[in-house]
C-alpha cells in the first residue's frame, strides 16, 4: 500500500461493506428503495447517497447498493418486494483511489474521460480496468471508489500501484 499522506495518489482498501445487486423495474425499485433505506435513482450513471447508504445506478433496471458491513441483513428487509436482490458482499471488494492525480492513475488502465466535466462527483459506471470489469464511482472531487470481484482485486491493486509509482518521491542521490 502507498502510505505517504502527501503523495498525489493514495491507494487504500475500502472499508468492508454490505453490497447488494438490485434488479427491478421502476415501480419495484421504489418499493425496494423504501425497504432498504436508500432511493434507487433513475438518473443514468449517478449515485444516490442517503446517510450511510449509496445506490449506484448501473443500468435502467440495475443498482449496486453499498451500506456499512453491519447492515448484513439489509437484503432481507425487502424480501417481499418484487424484483431481485442479491447480497454480493463476499464476492466484491472496494479500493479507494484518492489525491489530485487519482484520475490519472486510473486512466493508466481505463480509457474513460475522468475530467470533472465529463465524470463529475456522483458519477458511476461499469467499465473495464485493464482486463477486468469494475464499477467506478467518483465519490468526491479527488476520491474514486473501485468495486471489483475479490478474485480480480490483486490485479487491479497491482495495476494502480504500478501507475502510482510515477508519483513516488525520487530517492536522494547523495
Amino acid at each position: 500500500m502507498v502510505e505517504f499522506a502527501d503523495l498525489p495518489v493514495r491507494l487504500h482498501p475500502a472499508e468492508p461493506a454490505t453490497r447488494l445487486v438490485v434488479r427491478a423495474d421502476t415501480a419495484a425499485a421504489a418499493t425496494i428503495g423504501m425497504a432498504i433505506g436508500v432511493l434507487l435513482g433513475t438518473a443514468p450513471c449517478r449515485a444516490v447517497i442517503v446517510r450511510d447508504r449509496t445506490a449506484l445506478w448501473l443500468g435502467p433496471d440495475e443498482w449496486l447498493v453499498l451500506a456499512p458491513e453491519t447492515e448484513s441483513t439489509l437484503a432481507q428487509q425487502a424480501l417481499d418486494a418484487p424484483g431481485s436482490i442479491v447480497d454480493v458482499s463476499h464476492a466484491y471488494v472496494g479500493i479507494d483511489v484518492s489525491g489530485p492525480r487519482a484520475a490519472w492513475c486510473i486512466n493508466a488502465f481505463n480509457a474513460l474521460d475522468l475530467d470533472p466535466h465529463g465524470f463529475p462527483v456522483g458519477a458511476c459506471t461499469r467499465t473495464l480496468f485493464g482486463k477486468v470489469a469494475i464499477v467506478l464511482w467518483r465519490a468526491e472531487a479527488e476520491l474514486f471508489r473501485i468495486e471489483v470481484a475479490r478474485s480480480h482485486a490483486p490485479y487491479v491493486w497491482q495495476c494502480l500501484r504500478e501507475a502510482s509509482r510515477e508519483f513516488l518521491p525520487m530517492p536522494d542521490a547523495r
